[in-house]
């Protein structure tokens, strides 16, 4: 588009995305060694010459996070110092996202860590996916696109469901502005749950605002982790009266030892 030669890069993180892009796109992937030294140290080569390309590097930062963000800023140093004519960074999970403000002492602002370093190690935009907190855009100093899962959730929701019986849930008050984009989008109700966290992956308390009686419950969420949140709120929907729950979530990462009953 731009005239000059598009290159795609994968980190170990998500090889078979890269692969499918590199498939749509009839764009190659270039040759890279990832790997790590005898002490566990990221080692990254790229074979392919990178001068006034246009580069794309394709790494979410899902588990092992800290692994794949070493990776993803060992790549674009790697690539900073290639003269490369531009470097966007495709990280669709972003990772630490959920730490974004500080809420008490001496606790770090760690989404805004992770972006300050990766700007260090050098990139000129990036690219993601239904970010935890829309606010984390502004952390970084070059362009951010922050893609939303709704354009395509939004047609498979309206393809089966009764607009008069359904209503969308938020599991937090965080994501109740995307819980409303999606219920003025598909004409539906609107409920919220509002939970309280004693620690980290611990929901100590949740109540519901709204009614789900009789209704087919759908709740949106940007990301699964331990999946404790949507089992709770599950079982408050069910006991509310709700006839069907259905989850919708962006990123199912799955750790720890939760699962859903």
């Amino acid at each position: 588009m731009n005239g000059r030669d598009i290159k795609l890069i994968s980190g170990n993180s998500n090889l078979s995305l890269t692969s499918k892009i590199s498939e749509i796109l009839n764009i190659p992937i270039s040759e890279t060694l990832i790997s790590t030294f005898s002490d566990g140290e990221t080692r990254v080569e790229i074979h392919d010459n990178m001068r006034g390309c246009d580069v794309f590097v394709i790494q979410p930062t899902s588990p092992p996070t800290n692994d794949n963000f070493m990776e993803l800023c060992l790549i674009l140093d790697a690539l900073k110092r290639s003269n490369c004519w531009r470097v966007t960074a495709v990280i669709p999970y972003f990772g630490y996202a959920r730490q974004d403000k500080k809420l008490k002492p001496r606790v770090p602002i760690s989404a805004k860590a992770i972006a300050d370093m990766i700007q260090v190690v050098g990139v000129d935009r990036i690219l993601t996916l239904d970010l935890h907190a829309n606010q984390i855009q502004g952390y970084f100093n070059c362009p951010v696109d922050n893609l939303f899962a709704s354009s395509i959730f939004i047609n498979h929701i309206e393809s089966y469901i009764d607009k008069e019986n359904t209503v969308i849930v938020s599991p937090d008050e965080g994501g109740m502005e995307r819980s409303v984009h999606y219920s003025k989008k598909l004409g539906t109700r609107l409920a919220m749950i509002h939970k309280s966290r004693n620690n980290p992956n611990e929901v100590s308390e949740m109540v519901l605002l709204g009614n789900v009686r009789g209704m087919t419950a759908i709740i949106i969420d940007d990301m699964i982790d331990t999946a404790g949140t949507l089992s709770k709120a599950s079982t408050i929907l069910k006991d509310a009266g709700a006839v069907k729950i259905i989850a919708y979530a962006s990123h199912g990462i799955f750790s720890g030892t939760q699962s859903l009953t």
